[in-house]
């Protein structure tokens, strides 16, 4: 009988602990992605890791009202990546503009940072948009120009594919598949 009063008084003990550290959050994020865990309120990668399932169409406004990203840099920054994977640009551009000016291409780093593994899966398509939000903040960054420039090729909208990748060309130095596929879209413009 009184072992299970010992059990008894350790889980009241372990309840009340839960209780006083408040809610834990469980990140949802797919296998194999590793997030920081903190708090969502005044943690820009814990919030995202909140939301993340909801940064589409349908949930991703109702998400950001019910659940305020924090006021910090980053929190700017994941809910402009939330915004972005939404299609939602006008809201996501605005997210980057209520950081301060000289600080705006850090929170275009981290919208670029969520969206650049749907262009490496072959996506550019899906990841273009995103990838131009980058470059209006951040015009010498070259991954996303190669993938912004890659995207309007996909469509078939060559005349802003163009651009893009010849500005790639400019900043990206090695002589690699990047490089190779970046030469044989323009190749593939001028012969049009």
């Amino acid at each position: 009988m009184r072992s299970l009063y010992l059990l008894g008084l350790i889980y009241l003990a372990a309840s009340l602990y839960a209780l006083w550290r408040g809610p834990v959050l469980v990140p949802m994020v797919g296998p194999g992605v590793a997030v920081a865990v903190g708090d969502p309120a005044s943690d820009g990668p814990a919030w995202f890791a909140q939301v993340r399932a909801s940064c589409n169409a349908l949930e991703v406004e109702t998400a950001q009202r019910r659940y305020p990203p924090p006021t910090t840099l980053d929190g700017a920054g994941f809910s402009a990546a939330c915004w972005a994977l939404a299609g939602r640009m006008t809201e996501a551009r605005e997210q980057i503009y209520a950081v301060q000016p000289d600080e705006r291409w850090k929170a275009v780093g981290i919208v670029f940072n969520v969206g650049h593994p749907i262009a490496d899966m072959g996506d550019d398509r899906s990841a273009g948009p995103i990838m131009e939000l980058v470059v209006e903040f951040w015009p010498n960054h070259y991954m996303a120009l190669y993938h912004a420039g890659a995207a309007r090729f996909a469509v078939g909208d060559f005349a802003l594919a163009e651009p893009h990748l010849r500005e790639f060309l400019v900043y990206y130095k090695q002589n690699d598949g990047w490089t190779a596929n970046a030469r044989r879209m323009l190749g593939e413009i001028e012969r049009r």
